[in-house]
């Protein structure tokens, strides 16, 4: 059980990475990851952008955040956390699929993050990308499972903006190759460099300003990946899925308050989750959650 905790968390952690490095982010500085969503004359709902991580810095919620979940009978996360690893793993086995170079070097990543050989061995490369390319967790509840954990300590309603089947749908799309040529640009990088990226992710995040995140975007991976690779990832990991979670939101926010946590790469832009509610009638407004100097 443990081991499924633990596949279950390092995903969540690395799928928020995964899409913030490679978003584009168009907002007005210092708008925040908290935002206020509104049908009509209904009520009032809030709409959370997330890092899915445990640094304390990170969990350690504002008083408009912790305000604006109690508020709401309905908290809404993009999947439900799961034990299930069915998704994690391949038929294949990795160490028929690279160089005795790579696989040297997985080991050594596997050994940093507490992960077994057999289980490194089965996992699909994407996922392992993601773990590889982050600090050694500290514990399995990450910022979104602490929210969830708390909503459900305090009788709310609980449901998932996505099936399953949608949520790992747009990693599911990659080849092989794909996977593996991720998984390889990720293991060119030192840990003290990913380290460092992450630090500067973190930190633009608490600094509740989305374009610092942008900025990270060029800087961090300009790179990492072919052009038209991510241009693929980028539409099913980010646009697609907006799509459908904007349409689930409105719904429910038309007849509840929600509290919606959802990674923050799905905030901005033109497809993003703000300028959708927005198309679709819906008022969204910034809660000020970070001081000024």
């Amino acid at each position: 059980m443990r081991c499924h905790q633990s596949l279950t968390s390092v995903f969540l952690r690395g799928f928020f990475l995964f899409c913030c490095l490679y978003s584009a982010v168009a907002l007005a500085a210092g708008d925040g990851m908290l935002w206020k969503v509104q049908a009509g004359n209904g009520p009032a709902s809030y709409l959370f952008g997330t890092i899915h991580v445990d640094d304390a810095r990170v969990t350690a919620l504002a008083e408009p955040v912790t305000l604006a979940l109690s508020s709401a009978p309905l908290f809404m996360m993009e999947v439900l956390p799961s034990s299930d690893v069915a998704p994690y793993i391949m038929q294949a086995s990795l160490d028929k699929l690279l160089t005795e170079s790579e696989l040297q070097q997985v080991y050594e990543a596997a050994e940093v993050h507490g992960l077994p050989r057999d289980m490194v061995l089965r996992m699909k490369p994407w996922l392992l990308a993601m773990v590889f390319d982050l600090p050694v967790p500290q514990s399995p509840y990450t910022l979104d499972v602490q929210l969830y954990l708390q909503a459900q300590r305090a009788g709310k309603q609980v449901k998932a903006l996505e099936t399953a089947q949608e949520h790992f749908s747009a990693l599911e799309s990659l080849t092989l190759d794909e996977q593996l040529l991720i998984l390889r640009s990720v293991l060119k990088r030192s840990q003290e460099q990913k380290e460092k990226d992450f630090e500067l992710l973190i930190q633009a995040y608490l600094s509740g300003d989305l374009n610092k995140v942008a900025a990270l975007d060029a800087e961090l991976t300009a790179d990492d990946l072919p052009a038209g690779l991510w241009d693929k990832l980028r539409v099913r990991l980010l646009d697609e899925r907006n799509h459908n979670m904007s349409v689930r939101i409105a719904q429910e926010a038309s007849k509840t308050s929600l509290f919606i946590a959802v990674g923050a790469a799905h905030l901005p832009g033109d497809h993003g989750l703000i300028a959708l509610l927005r198309k679709a009638g819906l008022t969204v407004e910034p809660v000020v959650t970070v001081s000024g100097d």
